[in-house]
């Protein structure tokens, strides 16, 4: 019996699973995210959107969210599987660095709802706090949270230039 090699995060990330695709919103979910379709992206659109953020400038799932609705022509994009992937991106980006690889997603920059750094990304909130301070942005503490003060003034827009088709198989059901 041989032993399965784990996957790296980069080949996590370019691993696209049959995706991206778009999906009628099934009536039992209506409740929760309306009616309509859901695009369910790829991994490599997440990172794609993620890179985009220049120096300075930050972007939040959410946005990265509505910018992937807009691209497949989607009423919402699902936040579950977009969360997950800018997740294995950052993993991805942290394991290329180490590697000294250079041109690596700027994760730190892709900040969870409300602002909040997301403390699951490499090196925790600590590295996080210490690149968004290099880059000019204040961070606060709310409790046992972090934030980026005033981080709606810095948000970077993501769908200039934009990448890929949108997905265009809405026969399934989310």
């Amino acid at each position: 019996m041989s032993a399965r090699r784990k996957s790296s995060w980069r080949e996590k990330l370019e691993n696209d699973h049959g995706l991206p695709r778009v999906c009628k919103i099934d009536p039992a979910k209506s409740p929760r995210w309306g009616t309509g379709t859901m695009a369910i992206p790829a991994p490599r659109e997440v990172d794609a959107l993620m890179r985009r953020v220049p120096r300075g400038k930050l972007t939040t799932i959410d946005e990265i969210r509505k910018a992937l609705a807009r691209r497949h022509e989607a009423t919402v994009t699902c936040p579950l599987t977009t969360g997950i992937f800018a997740w294995i991106a950052a993993h991805a980006a942290a394991e290329a660095e180490a590697e000294r690889q250079k041109n690596t997603t700027a994760f730190w920059r892709t900040l969870k709802a409300g602002g909040e750094l997301n403390a699951k990304y490499p090196g925790g909130i600590a590295l996080l706090k210490k690149r968004l301070r290099g880059e000019g942005h204040t961070i606060a503490q709310k409790g046992k949270r972090f934030f980026v003060r005033n981080y709606e003034a810095s948000l970077a827009a993501l769908d200039e230039g934009r990448e890929g088709e949108p997905a265009k198989n809405a026969a399934g059901v989310c």
